[in-house]
């Protein structure tokens, strides 16, 4: 056989008989809507912290596969030499979606949570039924200080074929404008009472 025909074979093999993985995936338009956001735009590198979304089915059919894109947890470097130009401003510690079970006992380190997808910046999180809201919460860390806009958009489906709409018929997405500080502010505790405050001590009037 030909290097020609085992090339033909092995792509007969490998796609004539499969299934598209949007196969399932309905063709239409789904009302959703965001009804809350919540990330800290005033934030310090090396100190967690969390990014929520609250979305919300809001027309009359079930939605297939809730998918969220999230922008702008990374960068892009022109820096020589890389082995890839994108580098983080937030590290993922725990995406959001349930943890699997570990199947033997040990230590759990940065549970990666059971929304992943192939696709490296969306998160799916299987059907949301009409009336329903699904809280949604990133664990990340800051690691690049800096003014950064991060943006976000919600989808019923990973391939596209269904569309999320408002009812003004708007797209779903979003964007917070965060600051991260390359060091944290100085800090005392006040001895009489215990809180941790900002400055130096004792407190400069």
């Amino acid at each position: 056989m030909s290097a020609c025909l085992l090339a033909c074979a092995l792509l007969a093999g490998g796609c004539g008989g499969g299934t598209r993985q949007d196969a399932s995936e309905p063709t239409g338009t789904f009302a959703m809507k965001i009804v809350g956001a919540r990330f800290p735009v005033a934030q310090t590198i090396a100190r967690p912290t969390h990014m929520v979304l609250l979305v919300r089915n809001v027309g009359p059919r079930t939605v297939p596969n809730l998918a969220v894109t999230i922008d702008s947890f990374d960068y892009t470097s022109n820096y020589a030499d890389l082995a890839a130009n994108k580098r983080p401003v937030w590290v993922v510690e725990r995406g959001p979606g349930a943890i699997a079970a570990t199947p033997v006992e040990s230590e759990q380190i940065s549970p990666p949570g059971g929304g992943q997808t192939a696709y490296v910046n969306t998160w799916a999180f299987g059907p949301l039924a009409p009336g329903h809201t699904r809280a949604l919460a990133w664990y990340v860390v800051p690691v690049k200080p800096g003014l950064w806009k991060v943006r976000y958009s919600v989808a019923p489906g990973l391939s596209g074929k269904s569309k999320a709409r408002l009812p003004s018929s708007r797209l779903v997405n979003g964007a917070f404008l965060v600051h991260i500080a390359a060091a944290p502010p100085l800090t005392h505790v006040n001895p009489d009472t215990g809180r941790v405050e900002v400055g130096q001590f004792p407190a400069s009037p």
